[in-house]
Parts: C-alpha cells; structure tokens; sequence
C-alpha cells in the first residue's frame, strides 16, 4: 500500500484513552485545511489530493475512531454525536482557526456538525457527495446491512460494505487496481475491526425517534450561518447514494453562491475517480 504520510495521534480524553489517528502534512504555519471522510473509507481516501495543496496548507485529515490507523473499541458509542466531539476535540488540540473544510459522505454531517458549533472557525468549503441534513432516501442495498443478525454477518463477516463500494462507488473501476483495493480494505481485516463500518450504517437516522435524527436537525438548522462562505461542491453524478438528484439541489438551494461541478463520469468515490480535475479546481479556489 502506497501512503507516504507520517502517522500522529491523539490520545482523546476518556476512560479508555482512545488513540486518534491523523495526518498532518505541509506548513506548520500554513493555512488548515482539513478533510474528513466517511465509511467506508478512511483518511486513505484524500491521498491524492494532498500533494496537491501540501506546499502551501496545512493538511490535517483524521481517521476516524473505528477507522483507518485510529483505535476500533468494541464498547464504543459511535454515534454522529461522538464523531463530532471527536473532531472538535482533536481541532481545539491543534488549535486551529481560519479553517478550510473538505468532506464527503459521512464526512459531510461530522464535519458540519463542527463548523456549526465554531463558525468562527470556519473560512472555505469543499463539498463531495454528501449530506449535511436529512433526506429519505436510502439505497435498499444499504437498508439490507441494517437487518437484525443478517446486516451484521454481511458488513463484519464478510466485509460486504466495504467490498461492495470498490464495485459501486467509483465510476472508473480501472483505477481501483488491486494495489488501491487493498488500501481502502487494509484497515477492515476482522471482524473487530469492521465494528465502524456496522455502526456507521446503524447510525442512520431512518426512524424518526432516532437519537442522531435530532444531530442531524440541529446541523441543518445551522447551515446559514455559511451562506455567504466560498464554497466548491464537486459532485459524481453517477452517485447511487447520494445522488445528484435528491442530494445535490438541496446543497444549491442552501449555498445558492455555490461554484458547482458536476461530474458525468465519476461516481460516490469522486474523488478517486476524477482527482487530476479536482486538485487543480481546489488550489484555484482556495487560492482566491
């Protein structure tokens, strides 16, 4: 596995000091930008955008916990909650201002979670296929992996989530050569270690009474408070979860100023699938 980065961790506070991993590249002194990602993946999933923008910014992309090189606890909450506490947590360590946000997937709910909660924080945006508000809609292919006893044996015994997103999430399937395969799996290699990936799914706020519908609500209350923030959104149209026609107008209809790419040919993995188009589209936009 080709991952030319040195590994940081932070031990969170806790009973159980838990070990949270993080990439730190470029600058010490250069403006942040971080970049959270979602599950299936893990901070692996930024590595070709960073020698893109590591000569000028600060490059801080965490794991979450359960995820890539971060501890994967057993007895552990894992819930949107959580993950934001985390973040803000490992942001405040750091102490970083002026910050440039990059998220996709379940990145998008985790990382606005904080940027809500510390707008002041807050400077540019860079969105990929994601959600930071609730929509019903859910792919009946992620629906199965929350079946009682049969979603668990799919997602932990047999790896199928994550498996199943080297099939479907990229619209450019020559790119995921076993060599990239193997980096997206390394971490998942048990049944221990899919625990997240399980979580993540169950996390979903389908029932109304779900705890995290009430995170989800409170975010998307927020999201105003960024209207008039530079944001780029970048989006696979040939997403089969968050699909360019229910996910992508809600974005526009929030962030009307939005500079927009949609992508025909890139699909949930955008980024892998289209990274020599967005590197430059970033370095342009964060540059201004």
């Amino acid at each position: 596995m080709n991952y030319p980065f040195e590994s940081h961790y932070l031990e969170l506070d806790g009973p159980d000091a838990l070990k949270y991993h993080y990439l730190d590249e470029g600058p010490p002194d250069g403006q942040p930008v971080v970049m959270v990602h979602g599950n299936p993946t893990w901070s692996y999933y930024y590595r070709t955008l960073i020698p893109y923008l590591s000569d000028r910014y600060r490059i801080i992309v965490p794991d979450h916990i359960g995820c890539g090189l971060s501890d994967k606890p057993q007895d552990y909450s894992y819930t949107l909650e959580q993950h934001i506490q985390n973040l803000t947590q490992l942001l405040a360590h750091l102490k970083l201002t002026d910050i440039n946000l990059v998220v996709h997937d379940w990145g998008g709910a985790i990382g606005m979670g904080y940027a809500t909660r510390h707008p002041e924080t807050m400077s540019h945006f860079v969105i990929f296929n994601t959600a930071a508000f609730y929509v019903d809609r859910v792919p009946k292919r992620i629906k199965l992996c929350r079946v009682p006893v049969l979603g668990e044996w799919l997602v932990r015994g047999l790896n199928g989530f994550a498996r199943a997103a080297l099939v479907f999430a990229s619209s450019q399937r020559h790119r995921l050569t076993p060599e990239v395969s193997a980096g997206y799996l390394a971490p998942y290699n048990s049944w221990a270690n899919r625990i997240a990936t399980h979580r993540f799914v169950m996390d979903i706020p389908l029932e109304k009474n779900h705890p995290t519908r009430a995170t989800v609500h409170e975010i998307e209350s927020n999201l105003h408070l960024f209207q008039k923030h530079p944001m780029l959104i970048v989006w696979g149209a040939d997403d089969f979860c968050f699909t360019a026609e229910h996910f992508l107008p809600q974005w526009q209809k929030l962030f009307p100023q939005a500079e927009v790419h949609l992508l025909p040919n890139a699909g949930h993995y955008v980024v892998e699938d289209a990274h020599e188009q967005i590197g430059p589209w970033m370095v342009e936009f964060l540059g201004r």
